[in-house]
């Protein structure tokens, strides 16, 4: 009894989809809560970050790293092994099996690069607010700034 539909919400708003579809991922990731495989975020700066996925056995062919509608998402998918390779393993402790890992990315945020290290893919993220966007501070005239600009002008 922990699931809600959504449904009649996405009928009943406009210009709020995102916010039912951000209540809808958030009520579906209670239920399957996702640990592989295990990652990090770290801040590295005022506006940059840092997420580390330990990606063990994974090459960086094996590995896809995409930002799509606001969202980064990172995929593995192992080849398979040959029957030669899988008939001389005893005993199979590493999982390579494929994954696919989705973080949400705040506005302006952007993918500044990524690499694959130790068996630890690294995806480096900065947020760059446009200039427009900025805070600026506007400076205030007093009464006689405004008196001596009115003089100068006649």
């Amino acid at each position: 009894m922990r699931t809600f539909d959504l449904a009649p919400l996405y009928r009943n708003t406009v210009g709020f989809d995102r916010m039912a579809a951000m209540l809808d991922r958030a009520m579906t990731a209670e239920s399957g809560t996702q640990t592989y495989p295990p990652y990090n975020i770290e801040k590295t700066g005022d506006d940059s970050y840092r997420i580390t996925v330990a990606a063990a056995g994974f090459s960086d062919a094996d590995l896809n790293v995409e930002s799509r509608e606001g969202q980064l998402v990172i995929t593995g998918k192992k080849a398979p092994r040959s029957d030669e390779d899988a008939a001389r393993i005893l005993h199979r402790g590493i999982a390579e099996r494929g994954f696919e890992r989705r973080f949400h990315l705040a506005d302006h945020v952007t993918i500044s690069g990524a690499h694959l290290e130790n068996g630890l893919l690294h995806v480096d993220l900065v947020r760059e607010v446009p200039e427009a966007l900025k805070p600026r501070t506007i400076q205030i005239a007093t009464g006689d700034a405004a008196k001596t600009i009115e003089a100068d002008a006649s």
